[in-house]
């Protein structure tokens, strides 16, 4: 007998009711970059349609992304330059960028769930993730304490979820014991396990203003040939009290979305990450691709074995799903 899979392909109600995989506005985590200053929303110019926000300005755009459904923020903080130091103290400041952003948006919306990226990147005068030696290397474990009080800061003020993305070893274990020590259990650290030191962050770094003085982040971010250490990464990470993993970039990376998803059974996140999000959107917009493009692939993503996707096509997306 001839088999006849096209019979389910007939018209939108049956694709509709066989398709395997589903991608639903509540899977989109958006990312929102916070800056010093008022009256600002400003487009960043290597990421169309993608804006620099005052905190007087961030309740427009939480309430436009209630109305599209859209749930899940997570926050980036640019400080004033001459805030940055070493240590990058800002970001445990308690009435630093990113904590008065946390109060308004809880203030706009109590139930947006506010998940807050952990580094020091941002607020550090040399742009790297960590304290540095003499030497210019960044020190692993004497970082550790300052990302556990930026993580403990930001709870304090609303957060629901933190996200270290600095790649340092132990840091998962180390703000998840400061956490408890402050009462905070019930949070929940999602942590960026796999992060490959990528070209594809090139506009973020624009638009965080935090790229490195001098070097770079190979000697912690992973090296884009390695998947085995992917594994080991994410189970270091469940040892050390994680609840949910990521991997980092996305598009690019899906084979080790894929791995982290088969051989780990908690919830998995994936970035689709700033120079992702620019190519295509830039395809886009000189009619090289048609909009479908950004459906598909972010649905690849999703394909691929992420419960989660952090993207900035969130908006864009919502408003796909709702047609």
């Amino acid at each position: 007998m001839l088999r006849r899979p096209r019979r389910l392909r007939a018209n939108k109600a049956i694709r509709n009711l066989v398709r395997e995989t589903k991608l639903n506005v509540e899977d989109l985590i958006y990312p929102l970059f916070v800056v010093e200053g008022e009256g600002i929303k400003s487009e960043i110019s290597s990421l169309p349609d993608v804006y620099h926000f005052s905190i007087d300005k961030l309740a427009e755009e939480i309430e436009e992304l209630k109305e599209l459904g859209i749930e899940h923020v997570i926050l980036f903080g640019i400080p004033h330059d001459h805030e940055k130091d070493a240590c990058g103290s800002e970001g445990y400041n308690d009435n630093g960028i990113i904590q008065r952003a946390i109060r308004k948006i809880k203030e706009v919306d109590s139930e947006m769930n506010v998940i807050t990226d952990v580094c020091m990147c941002e607020y550090t005068s040399h742009g790297h993730c960590g304290i540095l030696t003499e030497g210019g290397y960044v020190d692993n474990d004497q970082t550790l304490e300052y990302l556990a009080k930026i993580a403990v800061s930001h709870v304090k003020a609303g957060a629901d979820m933190v996200a270290p993305s600095d790649m340092m070893d132990g840091r998962i274990q180390a703000i998840r014991e400061a956490l408890d020590k402050e009462g905070f259990e019930h949070i929940a650290i999602m942590s960026y396990s796999v992060k490959y030191a990528s070209t594809f962050y090139g506009p973020f770094r624009e638009a965080a203003n935090s790229a490195p003085a001098f070097g770079d982040r190979k000697t912690y971010q992973m090296d884009p040939a390695n998947t085995n250490e992917a594994i080991i990464e994410s189970e270091l990470d469940v040892l050390e009290g994680a609840d949910i993993l990521m991997v980092k970039p996305a598009l690019s990376y899906l084979d080790v979305i894929r791995r982290v998803k088969d051989n780990f059974d908690l919830p998995l996140a994936a970035y689709n990450v700033s120079g992702e999000y620019a190519m295509l959107k830039s395809a886009v917009k000189n009619g090289i691709l048609a909009e479908g493009a950004i459906y598909e692939s972010v649905m690849s993503i999703k394909r691929a074995g992420a419960d989660i996707i952090i993207t900035y096509f969130a908006k864009d997306l919502a408003k796909m799903l709702k047609k």
